[in-house]
């Protein structure tokens, strides 16, 4: 399938790692014109220089977008790069590692910088140049703690909660003008770092040393997935991919889980 991102212009926050270079490396992979960022200069370079080696196009932008300086600072970069976007992957994410019992209104201020304001700052700068060209997509990158947050982290999941209501809002704000706004809510993913805490955790609780038996014991005590096993950063680049293309234009103000059927509700 075609999925029409030929030479589209995309930025990926948060792409230096993880799933965000994963999803960087899924849109360059489409053929669209990728901008890999970072917050400070360093492994986006690497990323960018990976993804033109195998031929694809992509640039480095780098800046702290949980600040205005920040912000600024890698709009200009984009602006001198490709002069403007026409996908906005919000995949920036900050989570805290807090506890209800030393949590501070201060960590909320901040979670709310890190995962809502960044992606906020980005949509302010980048919607107007979509909504003129008559195409765009905004594409948040949140969890499935937005409806089922755990009793950790609390500030971090009510911020990543009100990104998906921001995506709803802005839905309806650019509602006919060839803009679409989703949020994509992956479950527990696989990771370097998400696999070392299951392997961390399975020591301590004597799980066993067979990957396969620490993943499904993992998964099953921490996310009750049906799939018995974490999402594959691929799987959910490939829907994130899918929102950006041409055959999702009927797809407007979703919430779409990617948790192996974790999320046992019906709406």
């Amino acid at each position: 399938m075609d999925f029409g991102l030929r030479d589209k212009r995309a930025l990926v926050t948060g792409s230096n790692r993880g799933t965000g270079a994963v999803i960087a490396r899924v849109l360059a992979e489409e053929g669209a014109m990728v901008l890999v960022h970072g917050d400070a200069a360093g492994d986006q370079e690497r990323i960018a220089a990976e993804l033109t080696r195998a031929g694809h196009a992509a640039h480095a932008v780098s800046g702290d977008i949980a600040t205005d300086g920040g912000a600024a600072s890698v709009v200009d970069q984009v602006e001198a790069c490709l002069a403007g976007i026409d996908i906005l992957v919000n995949n920036l994410g900050q989570p805290s590692g807090t506890k209800w019992t030393s949590v501070t209104p201060e960590d909320f201020i901040a979670s709310y910088q890190a995962n809502v304001l960044s992606a906020l700052r980005m949509i302010r700068a980048f919607l107007p140049g979509m909504r003129e060209r008559g195409f765009g997509r905004v594409i948040q990158i949140a969890t499935i703690g937005t409806t089922r947050p755990n009793s950790r982290m609390p500030d971090y999941y009510a911020a990543k909660a009100a990104l998906a209501n921001m995506t709803v809002s802005l839905a309806k704000e650019v509602a006919g003008s060839g803009v679409t706004v989703n949020t994509v809510s992956p479950g527990l993913i696989h990771t370097a770092e998400t696999e070392a805490y299951l392997r961390s955790l399975a020591a301590k609780r004597g799980w066993g040393a067979e990957w396969a038996e620490i993943e499904a014991r993992g998964v099953q005590e921490l996310t009750q997935s049906r799939a018995s096993r974490m999402a594959k950063a691929e799987e959910v680049a490939a829907l994130v991919a899918f929102l950006a293309s041409m055959h999702a234009a009927y797809l407007h103000g979703g919430n779409f889980r990617v948790d192996g059927g974790a999320t046992d509700i019906v709406q």
